[in-house]
């Protein structure tokens, strides 16, 4: 799958889920990936797109973290440096911030998360 599709079977389980986990309600996707032209790449980054940003933000506070912020690859993709520069501050200011790969992978981490599994 892509990472397309593996983000829309992770909202898809989010939707599905959110009666034994109502705070997946707040679960989105933070779309500032993908190719543009560039006119529209100079009008986001105006708007404050940051490169790496990670693809998912869970803002509920679970076993010590403010939030969870996940970026999600698909296949044998890895994150770029700007992805891992942002895992790494979102981490140092109390965030559980980390990459999955897959849809399995995400959903998995979510549920412990909420669980307040570390």
């Amino acid at each position: 799958m892509t990472e397309g599709q593996e983000q829309q079977a992770i909202m898809q389980w989010a939707n599905m889920f959110q009666g034994k986990y109502p705070e997946l309600a707040l679960l989105h996707h933070i779309p500032n990936g993908g190719k543009r032209d560039k006119v529209t790449a100079s009008i986001l980054k105006r708007e404050g797109v940051k490169p790496g940003v990670p693809d998912l933000c869970l803002p509920i506070p679970r076993g010590g973290y403010h939030g969870l912020y996940l970026e999600l690859k698909a296949g044998n993709n890895v994150p770029t440096d700007n992805q891992l520069w942002w895992l790494e501050r979102l981490s140092e200011q109390g965030y559980w911030a980390g990459w999955c790969v897959g849809a399995d992978e995400a959903i998995k981490t979510i549920k412990k998360y909420l669980e307040g599994e570390k």
